[in-house]
């Protein structure tokens, strides 16, 4: 029986685990490196500390596991969406890695929407108009840095860059292609309009292939770093998003995916390509009777980890300690408060957001304080109002579908039940929690057993993932948290025409919403998607 190994190359951290063909991890590793934030609105990664993490994370894994060269059958890639950088002709980079998290085209962004292109190109290719897009972001390139946008040979992601270093091709997963708001969901090629938009013709751009294209041949001193065969096959694989569907099994009709780590998302496969009317999700393409349908919200774990850190830690505690202790903390306190904080509510919008309200300028609020409110409170809203914000996203894409839905949990949200069960509590849903936490990770490799043959279709990963718990929701409590999520509804609607106002503010000040280190780098030190 083969190993298979599934690399999940994330906004924080890469990392890889080791699996059997019943979906046994047989060991793990990972390689932690930092989001830089240079100045404000920006948010770009190395891609050398990238590749050099992946190679890492792959050898740590393989010495964890006690495993040879020749055990492996293939590799599976799982990576996040939305990246861009340009290299030139030889393959080398010209700017840093541009990460879902920059906001930097914002301006571009606000330009396609003013002018009726946001709408086409969004029932084109099924990603919104928003910064986060690579479509802005090429944009901004071209109008912001004219010469290099000529110089560059081609612009792609993190994944072409790790598969031309490897093999010396730049080909890109048509899930990871159909996030970069230029792939046409018509045709599975690049739109005309994005590149009538962009400049760009084909060539500048990555190979589009299947999730299941094979690689061989890889790079004999790249191989050997990572312990492995250089004929050891890598297989395309997918976006994160899609994989964290897969590997947790949500992947029929009425079953959606919620996944929290440092963001979080929500998500569903249908059979066909599908947008929403008020573009308030995405479509991505996947297979060809696999369309993932949903939608990202920037605020998950970032917003407890940003209340941990500025109202809970003490002064001195180690750093150890606020990883071991610190979950733990805000649990505590959020059980000794009732459902709905006694009238608290939090606007979680530190870092802007994205689905289903796409505004980069919206911006974090607690709503309702008085002196009665105390820690214990403002912890326990900051936990609701990520999960309020998540349900404006869960409502958006189950508007026109009252199939019998069930929620399952992943990401590091999933390891608390406290968390688990206010989800139920607050959607009205049945939340189910498997036993794949890493679940981008065995996604990649349950795509990689399938381009091998292991499996005959990704339906039969369900019979290899186990179900740790499983929530009812309260009725007493849902009834609850309806009259409070239809007021944070309400206060966002009432906030959304001044936040562009506080906004520009905080940009004039230099102020940003990422959070920072003395030496620029933001360090979400959170458990991840």
């Amino acid at each position: 029986m083969g190993l298979y190994i599934g690399l999940d190359i994330g906004t924080t951290s890469t990392k890889a685990f080791l699996y059997d063909e019943k979906g046994g991890i047989r060991g793990g590793s990972q390689q932690a490196y930092p989001l830089l934030v240079p100045e404000a609105g920006r948010a770009e990664q190395r891609p050398d500390e990238l590749l050099d993490a992946v190679i890492e994370a792959i050898r740590g894994a393989m010495q964890d596991a006690g495993a040879r060269a020749d055990e492996i059958s293939a590799v599976g890639i799982s990576a996040a969406m939305h990246s861009v950088m340009a290299v030139d002709s030889e393959g080398k980079p010209l700017t840093p890695l541009i990460t879902w998290a920059d906001n930097r085209s914002l301006g571009q962004a606000n330009d396609l929407r003013r002018n009726g292109e946001a709408g086409r190109l969004y029932r084109a290719t099924g990603t919104p108009v928003h910064p986060m897009s690579p479509l802005t972001k090429l944009l901004w390139l071209r109008s912001r840095e004219p010469e290099l946008f000529k110089r560059a040979a081609k612009f792609i992601s993190f994944k072409e860059y790790l598969l031309y270093r490897l093999f010396g091709r730049y080909a890109i997963d048509v899930s990871l292609a159909s996030a970069t708001g230029m792939l046409d969901l018509n045709t599975l090629d690049w739109n005309e309009s994005a590149l009538r938009l962009t400049g760009l013709s084909p060539e500048r751009l990555g190979e589009i292939v299947p999730i299941t294209e094979r690689f061989s041949g890889m790079d004999r001193a790249l191989a050997g770093r990572m312990g492995l065969r250089p004929e050891t096959p890598w297989i395309a694989g997918a976006s994160d998003g899609a994989l964290a569907n897969v590997g947790v099994g949500a992947l029929e009709r009425g079953e959606t995916a919620v996944t929290i780590g440092t963001s979080g998302a929500v998500r569903s496969f249908a059979e066909h390509p599908s947008t929403d009317i008020g573009g308030r999700t995405f479509c991505y393409a996947f297979e060809p009777d696999r369309w993932l349908i949903g939608g990202p919200t920037n605020n998950g774990g970032i917003a407890l980890r940003w209340y941990l850190e500025k109202f809970v830690i003490g002064e001195g505690e180690s750093a150890d300690l606020k990883e071991k202790e610190a979950l733990n903390r805000i649990m505590q306190l959020a059980d000794s408060v009732p459902p709905g904080s006694e009238g608290l509510l939090f606007l979680p919008y530190l870092s802007g957001e994205r689905a289903p309200y796409w505004n980069a300028d919206a911006r974090g609020t607690y709503f309702g304080a008085t002196l009665h409110h105390g820690r214990a409170h403002f912890g326990r809203a900051t936990m609701e109002g990520v999960l309020f914000a998540v349900r404006t996203v869960y409502d958006a894409l189950t508007q026109h579908d009252v199939s019998n839905r069930s929620l399952l949990a992943s990401g590091g949200f999933a390891k608390s039940e406290t968390w688990t069960q206010m989800l139920a509590d607050l959607a009205g849903t049945r939340v189910i929690v498997p036993d794949t936490y890493e679940a981008s990770a065995f996604g990649a490799a349950s795509v990689a057993m399938l381009a091998d043959g292991a499996i005959g279709d990704l339906s039969e990963v369900k019979e290899r993932i186990g179900i740790l718990r499983t929530h009812e929701p309260d009725p007493q409590r849902f009834g609850t948290y309806e009259r409070y999520y239809s007021l944070f509804k309400r206060v966002y609607d009432q906030l959304e025409p001044v936040f562009p106002e506080i906004a520009q503010l905080q940009r004039g000040t230099g102020v940003n919403h990422e959070d920072e280190s003395e030496e620029g780098e933001a360090k979400h030190t959170v458990p991840e998607k």
